[in-house]
């Protein structure tokens, strides 16, 4: 495993070491407080650095601090097909990505609790920088992408992730996870980026591009939160791409937007995982055709699994000046809504006010657009 050192996670060998540095930093140590409440650290210590695994640490520490996550700050989680998964099997799992730590959380939570094999998942080297991030991320069988190279070393280092995923479905039966995208979906539009399956079939080898990525068991997943609880954290992206400006983020954007989509308020959330599905074997199409067939039928799937709340419909009749969808949402789901938006954006700045309506407005889009593909 020497090839993967640099990217990999902590192997159950360096798992107690790893937690015995941990529990002395201050923010971990909060994470652990903020996990076992009602306990004393020393107790709370103990429990953590009997953890003699990543299952161990998983099941004892991380599951509870996602349970009392959404116990806290949402009104609570919803699942659907996962039960059509076999619990024996590693499945690549390509979904939508709004959370920069909990949709993988929640994802993994979900898995444990249908006795499915959890993922391993992939994580942009740029939200690893402090050492105790890094550290809990290994903890939690996260595995780097590394980004921010010349186009050599990130070919280079593409063909690596693209084995080091292989490697973990084929040989150790591991699940995987990875967005459809670089970065989080900011502007409510779940699309795939070509690149992310053209860095997943590097690996391929001698085997054609359909049957390797059949044989990855890929399985579409939707992650739908009723309120983005870094919906404005988002918006100053937003304006910078309209205005088409270079966008800078702030020296600690990412680590504010990591504890804002923990702390913050979601209300309810869904997840849907879609059926694994079989990239049919066409005779004379190239690997780009290829490509982005499999991109079209990610993109419906997530787009079509994507659970609509009030709070879609509300942007999408405030964005519209419209009543299109009022039988979807009560009074007080609008005036909730209104609420949230006069709270979070200048009201007076156009440009702000559609940004943040079209994040939210943006999925009821997506399913207008599903719907007349599907009728024609």
């Amino acid at each position: 495993m020497g090839r993967y050192d640099d990217i990999r996670f902590f192997n159950d060998a360096e798992v107690q070491v790893a937690l015995q540095s941990a529990v002395r930093h201050p923010m971990i140590k909060a994470l652990f407080q903020y996990t076992f409440p009602d306990q004393d650290y020393e107790v709370t210590k103990a429990i953590v650095t009997s953890c003699k695994s990543i299952n161990d640490f998983q099941r004892d520490v991380i599951c509870k601090s996602v349970e009392r996550v959404l116990t806290e700050t949402s009104a609570g989680l919803t699942t659907s097909g996962f039960d059509q998964l076999d619990p024996d099997r590693s499945y690549l799992y390509i979904s939508n990505h709004r959370d920069i730590v909990l949709d993988t959380s929640l994802i993994n939570l979900t898995l444990f609790n249908k006795g499915l094999i959890r993922t391993a998942s992939a994580i942009g080297d740029n939200l690893v920088q402090r050492p105790f991030v890094n550290a809990l991320s290994k903890l939690t069988r996260n595995f780097i992408v590394k980004r921010g190279a010349s186009p050599r070393e990130i070919l280079m280092s593409s063909k690596k992730l693209s084995e080091y995923m292989r490697h973990l479905l084929k040989e150790e039966n591991r699940s995987v996870w990875i967005a459809q995208r670089q970065g989080r979906t900011k502007d409510g539009n779940d699309k795939t980026e070509q690149g992310v399956l053209k860095m997943i079939a590097l690996a391929a080898g001698d085997q054609s591009l359909e049957s390797y990525l059949n044989s990855l068991n890929i399985v579409p997943v939707t992650i739908s939160y009723e309120y983005d609880p870094t919906d404005i954290l988002k918006v100053p992206e937003l304006l910078a791409q309209a205005a088409d400006e270079e966008y800078i983020k702030s020296e600690n954007e990412d680590f504010n937007s990591i504890l804002k989509g923990a702390l913050g308020q979601k209300k309810h959330i869904h997840i849907t995982a879609g059926k694994a599905f079989h990239v049919e074997d066409l005779e004379s199409q190239s690997t780009n055709q290829v490509l982005q067939r499999v991109v079209k039928h990610l993109d419906q799937e997530i787009q079509r699994n994507y659970k609509l709340w009030p709070t879609n419909y509300t942007a999408y009749d405030l964005l519209h000046d419209s009543q299109t969808y009022a039988d979807h949402y009560s009074e007080h789901d609008r005036m909730q809504f209104e609420r949230r938006l006069r709270m979070r954006v200048n009201t007076a700045d156009e440009k702000e006010v559609n940004s943040f309506l079209h994040m939210y407005a943006r999925p009821v889009m997506n399913a207008e657009k599903l719907a007349v593909t599907h009728e024609a």
